[in-house]
């Protein structure tokens, strides 16, 4: 997750991630009654690309440049 709105203020992933000591920033929410039920994919270091939320995400249909951006948000990929 890049980012998300809690209480009506946009959020990072990273900082959810650290919040609540999730294990990545590659996660689902979903709230059921009262509830906020976290569903986490992987487990990343905060740096770099997660191999299971990458493989998650390509389970889902996303491209190998869809991957890579999610990931590395400020690269650009080109031929050379």
């Amino acid at each position: 997750i890049k980012s998300v709105t809690v209480c009506e203020k946009e959020t990072t992933g990273a900082k959810i991630r650290e919040a609540l000591s999730l294990k990545s920033t590659c996660f689902e929410i979903e709230k059921s009654d009262d509830n906020y039920i976290f569903t986490v994919y992987g487990y990343g270091h905060g740096v770099g690309m997660s191999q299971a939320g990458a493989d998650y995400m390509a389970k889902q249909g996303a491209d190998y440049k869809e991957i890579l951006l999610h990931f590395y948000t400020d690269c650009k990929i080109e031929k050379v």
